[in-house]
């Protein structure tokens, strides 16, 4: 196939481009990045140089600009987005204009197009918020939407259009919603990030309120190998939740953080909580695991490891991220 990712040369997208040309290398690859703050092309660049990947730089909301590449697709994985929570709730025009215009613009260009397949990458904060006296209850696909922050609220605004291309025009759209990601070219604004990179600059660790806000966390090359199964093997309407089964409270992730970086408790900086912090996300993700197959390779700790170890690794590649 001819697959035309969004947002490649972000987090989430980065990681998936490499997780298709190992295991497609008879594909195309094209990607469209705007380039924003999140956005680092020399993540991909090694796809590039390789041939393997064909990057446009562009915006997702430009008509001109998505009609061509979404007409000469095959499928369409859909992951550009504005992200960051803390930043939708100082200013969220931008969230809405990305979020849902720019996925609006894609979806028109798709359902003029013959494509195989599109593919929406969402959240599972689009689903609010769970108890922490309740470890019983998790998200499934049939889970009332309650976004409670603008990005989220942004999110549901897009898998809500999704849904409908789905249905109006038989588009054959797929969804998922994931859980917290964590690995390798992940911006230094979020927390393991943000935790690692300020640890190795000799700085302490911010941790919003109490710290008991609970996530569950999955390895980004797991969720990309859920996307890669939904993408060939999914059926068009259906919406699959992705998690690992690794809740932890951010105590507890930082402190995971502060052992393996030989660091005592004095490091975490507690600091005022954030507008509307959700207390808790879990996920259920038995529908894709018995429909597709699909199981989490990495284990929680161990791939903590390996994230400390990438961005020990790679000072070069994040510190021009955290003097901007």
């Amino acid at each position: 196939m001819r697959v035309l990712v969004t947002g490649g040369a972000g987090f989430i997208g980065a990681n998936l481009l490499y997780l298709l040309a190992r295991n497609h290398p008879e594909d195309t690859l094209v990607t469209l990045d705007a380039l924003t703050y999140a956005g680092h092309r020399e993540s991909v660049r090694p796809l590039e140089d390789s041939g393997r990947l064909e990057f446009h730089h562009g915006d997702i909301r430009s008509r001109e600009t998505v009609e061509p590449l979404v007409r000469a697709a095959d499928a369409v994985v859909h992951l550009a987005a504005e992200s960051h929570v803390d930043r939708s709730i100082a200013d969220a025009i931008p969230f809405l204009e990305t979020n849902v215009l720019g996925t609006g613009v894609l979806l028109e260009a798709a359902r003029r197009a013959d494509l195989k397949r599109f593919h929406l990458v969402s959240t599972d904060e689009v689903l609010g918020s769970l108890p922490l006296d309740r470890p019983d209850l998790k998200f499934t696909a049939t889970s009332p939407y309650d976004p409670r922050s603008p990005y989220a609220a942004s999110k549901a605004g897009a898998d809500h259009l999704a849904r409908a291309y789905f249905h109006t025009y038989g588009l054959p759209v797929t969804l998922s919603n994931c859980s917290n990601n964590f690995g390798p070219y992940h911006h230094p604004e979020k927390l393991i990030p943000l935790a690692v990179t300020n640890l190795l600059r000799g700085r302490k660790v911010p941790v919003y309120g109490d710290g008991k806000n609970v996530r569950d966390w999955i390895h980004v090359e797991d969720h990309c190998s859920a996307l890669d199964l939904i993408l060939r093997r999914g059926t068009p309407g259906e919406t699959y939740l992705i998690g690992a089964d690794q809740e932890r409270t951010n105590n507890e992730v930082v402190r995971a953080l502060l052992h393996i970086l030989g660091k005592g408790a004095e490091w975490i900086e507690y600091v005022p909580d954030r507008l509307g912090h959700d207390r808790r996300y879990a996920i259920d993700a038995r529908l894709i695991r018995e429909t597709l197959g699909w199981r989490p390779r990495f284990e929680f700790e161990e791939a903590l490891r390996q994230t400390v170890q990438w961005y020990s690794d790679h000072r070069e590649w994040w510190m021009p991220l955290v003097r901007a």
